[in-house]
């Protein structure tokens, strides 16, 4: 069915033209004539199906016949998403439908400047998509606030349970006026979703346009068992294929990730990675590289499952299959994205097998099984005696203390070098100070006292100092005098006349 008998503006209208978005899906159907008249929704659909648009699309409908303006500071709808590329693509997607309305969108997450987030919000914003963690910070330091919000979206509800922001949204809810349209988006149904939509809902319209946690009919599935040591091998024969257009690789953990993009560049192949340790500049520079397809392969732990949208990612492959049966889901979802097909392959190990039957239990199909490849043996051994690039180390600034000469030898800039690296005669490295020769002994052209055991390069002995003062310090009592005494606080706190001695 086409937007226009939804009962949409025709600056939406227009802004859908210029995407060339002339036909609903179905969630959207039956989300945005709700969504439009103000009700509450709880919306339940696989991802991948046009959530954002079903809720974007009416609420800025909404926000523009209201022309309300927001004050500085303020904000008239606030979206919440799980994570930062979500929240990015959200925003992105508001602009755009946005493009002829006279609305601002603004985005806050983690990852930058405070600074940058404080000015985002400052002027008001009619449209704001924040990750919980950012929007509580802006709230704390008065930067933010939600008194004059109209609408609430939290899209992928699960997820957002799933990552523990359930504390983060009860406090946020509590901050936002009890008169205001909340609409909740989510791909699966838990009961923990349930619960929290019976609290924060009042008398929601349900939408549900498939059943919970199946996957898209037009994703070809299948997995293959294989010996985890044997899965970069298998990875990499996949990859090498013409028919891997676009191919996003689902790590367990942060370091698999890196570990596997490493042995990919070993094989030849170009790769780059996705995951919570990554600098969000870093992980921009990858989705963008992957996106325009200068790079084809991107590994990815789950916190990218729900935050890329990119159409032309042909191969969905799970490298570890998630401990989260509805992860699965998440991931997969990434192909088959504006009515594309997809391909998603999922390598099982041997003591992954429980992770496969729960996944299989919680979409309700069963998965086909794809056998090896023929010469999988013999390039798998091949691929063992490839060297994967060492371990990228962070680069390090240098030591002010010390460092190497030119000529290999370590030397100490406040001394200018005259610090030389040696061993000691128990065997210990040390260092040999311009005071002593090669043998460590000391030099006869110093001065008395400094040879006696004043503060020299290499240590201070307290001891030889205090034995050789008391033979060259003058006596402290003058013969018939009294001991003279030194006012220091007096001297240090300018206080008055020093006095005489009682």
């Amino acid at each position: 069915m086409s937007f226009m008998s939804l009962g949409l503006s025709k600056p939406l209208l227009d802004a859908l033209a210029a995407k060339d978005y002339s036909h609903a899906t179905p969630i959207q159907l039956q989300a945005i004539p709700t969504v439009l008249t103000g009700r509450d929704l709880l919306g339940i659909a696989q991802t991948g199906t046009g959530k954002t648009a079903a809720f974007m699309l009416p609420s800025l409908d909404r926000l523009a016949a209201a022309r309300n303006i927001p004050k500085p500071g303020h904000v008239r709808m606030l979206v919440l998403a799980p994570t930062r590329e979500l929240a990015a693509q959200i925003a992105a997607s508001a602009q755009a439908y946005g493009k002829f309305m006279r609305l601002s969108v603004g985005v806050i997450f983690g990852g930058v400047p405070n600074s940058k987030s404080v000015r985002t919000v400052s002027r008001g914003l009619d449209v704001l998509v924040a990750t919980p963690g950012r929007l509580l910070d802006l709230i704390d330091q008065r930067a933010l606030s939600l008194r004059e919000l109209e609408i609430l979206v939290l899209d992928e509800a699960d997820q957002m349970l799933d990552l523990g922001f359930i504390h983060a949204l009860k406090r946020i809810v509590a901050l936002v006026p009890p008169k205001r349209q909340t609409l909740f988006f989510s791909a699966t149904m838990p009961r923990a979703i349930k619960e929290l939509a019976d609290r924060y809902l009042t008398n929601p319209a349900e939408v549900s346009v498939t059943p919970t946690a199946t996957t898209v009919d037009r994703i070809e599935q299948s997995v293959t068992m294989v010996n985890q040591a044997e899965k970069p091998a298998l990875l990499a024969m996949i990859l090498q294929t013409k028919s891997v257009e676009r191919a996003l690789v689902f790590s367990r953990t942060k370091h698999g990730a890196d570990k596997v993009v490493r042995q990919l560049e070993a094989a030849g192949i170009a790769a780059g990675a996705i995951h919570g340790n990554k600098s969000q500049a870093q992980r921009e520079r990858a989705i963008a590289a992957f996106k325009s397809g200068a790079m084809r392969v991107l590994i990815a732990t789950d916190i990218a499952a729900r935050g890329i949208d990119i159409p032309g990612v042909s191969h969905v492959i799970n490298f570890d299959l998630p401990d989260v049966p509805e992860q699965y889901v998440h991931r997969i979802g990434r192909t088959a994205r504006a009515g594309a097909d997809g391909i998603a392959i999922a390598f099982c190990g041997h003591e992954e097998r429980g992770n496969l039957r729960d996944i299989e239990r919680t979409t309700r199909q069963k998965i086909a099984i794809a056998p090896l490849p023929a010469d999988f043996m013999a390039a798998a051994e091949a691929f063992k005696r490839l060297k994967p690039a060492p371990k990228a180390e962070p680069a390090q600034r240098p030591s002010f203390k010390s460092h190497r000469r030119a000529d290999g030898q370590r030397r100490d800039n406040r001394n200018d070098g005259q610090q030389r690296h040696v061993h000691r005669a128990d065997g210990h490295a040390g260092h040999r100070s311009a005071t002593q020769d090669r043998t460590g002994q000391r030099r006869d052209d110093q001065s008395p006292q400094r040879a006696e055991g004043r503060r020299i390069g290499q240590s201070y002995r307290p001891e030889a100092y205090r034995e050789a003062a008391s033979d060259q310090r003058p006596a402290r009592r003058p013969e018939g005098g009294q001991p003279k005494r030194k006012f220091h606080g007096q001297r240090r706190f300018g206080g008055g006349a020093r006095r005489s001695p009682a």
